[in-house]
């Protein structure tokens, strides 16, 4: 039976090419994603006043699927302000600064260090947490500061970020935006993220050796300065180490929680998100004695600044793509056609009736789509796109729409740090010139992953 497209299919169709030219040439596709909703609410209703709530209606809507995902990043996020301002977190890293005796140590070392830190903190937290303390280390080791910034950001932004294994922030974009469950684009994930993080991390530190070898990158201490967020005298030193080894072993306990009770998703992040509340009030109330109650309530909202400030440009971009599924029927009511299942299915439908797709063609259009969601220096905000059209694709070809789902959320992620945009994070560490901090980019856009402020 012939697919019957209507006129909100071709703007649908419309607002994706829109989309994805604009993140072309690097620009903010908010505007477009609201003047998208509003084109197709109105189509369907035709009614003005209908079309305009539609957009906040959307909004609503997206930020309702996206809430647990703001709240576990933002609880995170102030725990992590807590342990920096506390000292724990140098108390927590030291240690393994005794396994840095020469450059080759470091790179590793501070990389898996960072890559495990960011699956339960996200990479901008980790990068605080872990920077300040094991970069002098790395430098009187012999790794060039750019050496540093290369392993945390591949370790951290790329490998630990990409596949999002424990907070499942990035799967939960993907996986709603294609309409599958979190744990199939987790699943699936997998031997994408370490095919991807073997071949970046081992081309990355050839290239870095290659060049220290030419005298190209040199280590020295010249240009360095510390960070300036200095941790404030809180807790004692024993008070520190019983948390430096109480914190991990929570986490720890979560991720057996995790693999016993197999819990995913909205489970998932609810333990973990749990269980940072509760370390952030215990730090809060230790740490600042009377002023406790008062101080958690401030870490608190800085961590709602984080959050918000990160899904702010989120929310526009995934209203839109909702719309796409389910959450048309929820958010502008059931004017698509008695047969439909939803607008991206249709088009999928339609797709694959008309024009012969395989899978070679598929995995080379969604990493293409992948790649330019990144290219804004974000690697986030548009990775809604990739799980969208992964699903038309999916349908189109039969299957393996975890797959393409998570070949798009990879790929956009690792090319957001690819972008000069991305690379602030982790220059402010080490306070190097732009010049310098630039030539992260050398490697390649495949290589380095994304910075944004996550």
């Amino acid at each position: 039976m012939e697919m019957e497209l209507t006129a909100l299919h071709w703007i649908y169709v419309v607002f994706i090419a829109l989309i994805i030219g604009f993140m072309v040439k690097r620009r903010d596709t908010t505007l477009i994603c609201i003047i998208g909703i509003f084109l197709l609410a109105l189509v369907a209703t035709g009614s003005l006043a209908s079309s305009i709530s539609g957009i906040f209606n959307s909004f609503i809507f997206a930020i309702t699927e996206l809430m647990s995902t703001i709240l576990i990043i933002s609880i995170i996020v102030a725990m992590s302000t807590v342990l920096t301002k506390s000292g724990i977190n140098d108390v927590m890293i030291a240690p393994f600064a005794k396994f840095i005796k020469n450059p080759t140590l470091a790179f590793w070392v501070i990389g898996i260090v960072m890559m495990v830190i960011s699956w339960f903190f996200w990479p901008s937290p980790a990068v605080a947490l872990l920077g300040a303390v094991l970069l002098p280390v790395a430098l009187r080791a012999g790794l060039p500061a750019l050496g540093v910034a290369m392993a945390m950001n591949l370790f951290g932004h790329g490998i630990a970020l990409s596949g999002d294994f424990i907070i499942q922030a990035a799967p939960k974009l993907t996986g709603d935006a294609a309409s599958i469950p979190v744990g199939d684009v987790i699943a699936a994930s997998i031997p994408l993220v370490i095919t991807m993080g073997v071949v970046t991390t081992l081309s990355a530190f050839i290239l870095l050796k290659r060049d220290m070898k030419l005298g190209r990158i040199k280590a020295d201490n010249e240009g360095f300065v510390q960070d300036q967020t200095m941790s404030e005298n809180l807790l004692t030193l024993g008070q520190k180490k019983f948390f430096a080894i109480f914190i991990p072993i929570a986490f720890l306990l979560d991720v057996v929680a995790l693999s016993i009770l197999k819990l995913q998703g909205g489970d998932a992040t609810a333990l973990v998100g749990g269980t940072a509340v509760f370390i952030l009030l215990i730090l809060s109330l230790v740490a600042h004695k009377q002023q406790g109650l008062e101080k958690s309530t401030g870490y608190l909202i800085q961590g709602f600044q984080f959050g918000f400030k990160v899904f702010g440009p989120v929310i526009p971009i995934a209203a839109f793509f909702y719309l796409g599924d389910s959450g048309f029927n929820q958010i502008i009511g059931d004017y698509l056609p008695k047969t439909s299942l939803g607008i991206v299915n249709d088009l999928g439908a339609a797709l694959a009736a008309s024009v012969p797709l395989t899978k070679e063609i598929a995995a080379v259009t969604l990493t293409g789509i992948g790649a330019i969601t990144g290219l804004d220096g974000s690697g986030f905000s548009g990775i809604s796109l990739a799980g969208s059209v992964a699903k038309l694709f999916g349908t189109a070809i039969g299957g393996g729409t975890a797959t393409l789902t998570a070949l798009g959320q990879i790929t956009a992620i690792w090319v957001g740090g690819g972008t000069p945009p991305s690379i602030k994070n982790i220059s402010c560490v080490y306070r190097k010139t732009q010049k310098s901090t630039a030539r992260i980019n050398s490697v390649g856009p495949l290589i380095i992953p994304s910075a944004y402020s996550r």
